[in-house]
């Protein structure tokens, strides 16, 4: 038997409704929340923000890569996330490097579950192997 989502009749604890209701955050508070929300609401964008959680850091080339989409998608995706206080960006360059801000840190962690301590993939190379590769020679 379904169930209808609404009363049958009209009936308000008052006292109650109005505790809840004035403990409410304002929309100047709830605005950007949502803003955020929306920002991670597509699936190609969750992942991008997951592999900016995993890397730290990443260009617009890699970031393509590791999702496996175009560079034109994610560059499109990654402004909407920048728009939406998830990323922020800075220029290095020729290239445009992508981290997470803080607060999406934050509400990315809450919501893949994912412990931000270990979440960054710290790997460095100790054998100094990269130190005389030429700039962009390791890229494609």
């Amino acid at each position: 038997m379904a169930v209808d989502d609404a009363c049958d009749l009209l009936c308000l604890d008052l006292p109650h409704a109005e505790r809840i209701r004035a403990a409410l955050p304002d929309t100047t508070r709830v605005e950007p929340a949502a803003d955020m929300a929306r920002g991670l609401g597509d699936s190609t964008r969750l992942r991008i923000a997951a592999a900016l959680l995993r890397g730290a850091e990443l260009c617009v080339c890699d970031t393509a890569w590791v999702v496996g989409a175009s560079q034109a998608l994610v560059s499109h995706h990654l402004r909407q996330l920048r728009t939406a206080g998830i990323v922020t960006s800075r220029r290095d360059g020729r290239m445009v490097m992508y981290q997470l801000s803080d607060r999406g840190r934050a509400v990315l962690s809450v919501l893949l579950d994912i412990d931000t301590d270990i979440a960054v993939d710290t790997a460095v190379d100790t054998a100094g192997a990269g130190d005389a590769l030429l700039e962009g020679a390791d890229r494609v």
